[in-house]
């Protein structure tokens, strides 16, 4: 399999509210969306909105209580001021903070919110990683 990720696609109550929730945080809904689907331009990867539950049947699992799913979405900024920005915009929104932005661990600074379906994202700054003009993370790899 070529390495890639197209889309990532997060299952909702209402897509309506949802999708007023994502344009609020500047995401610009496809011509192709529907009111069965939304899809946005996340920077060369596509964010889709989709019904929980058609989401669960169409995979052919059961659809489960929301909850902690073992997955979280990131936003990467360049400073630890853009991370205070992005949370202050996302609370606006009307995204619950889950995690207040701090120092961490690993050396970078961060928080974490929940969108209006319990979707967790974290908003980082990575001292070492680099973001290209457009925002993406580039990653190093060593000579092998």
């Amino acid at each position: 399999m070529e390495p890639r990720l197209s889309f990532v696609t997060l299952g909702v109550a209402d897509i309506a509210r949802a999708r007023v929730f994502y344009e609020k945080l500047g995401f610009k809904a496809s011509s192709a969306s529907n009111e069965n689907v939304t899809f946005f331009d996340a920077n060369g990867v596509v964010l889709a909105l989709f019904g929980r539950a058609a989401l669960a049947e169409d995979a052919c699992v059961p659809d489960s209580k929301p909850g902690f799913s073992g997955v979280a979405l990131a936003h990467n900024v360049g400073t630890e001021q853009e991370v205070e920005s992005v949370l202050a915009e996302v609370q606006a929104a009307g995204g619950h903070i889950v995690k207040p932005a701090q120092r961490v661990f690993w050396g970078g600074y961060c928080g974490y919110f929940s969108d209006p379906d319990g979707h967790l994202w974290e908003v980082a700054h990575n001292p070492f990683f680099h973001l290209d003009e457009e925002g993406r993370v580039t990653l190093p790899f060593d000579a092998q």
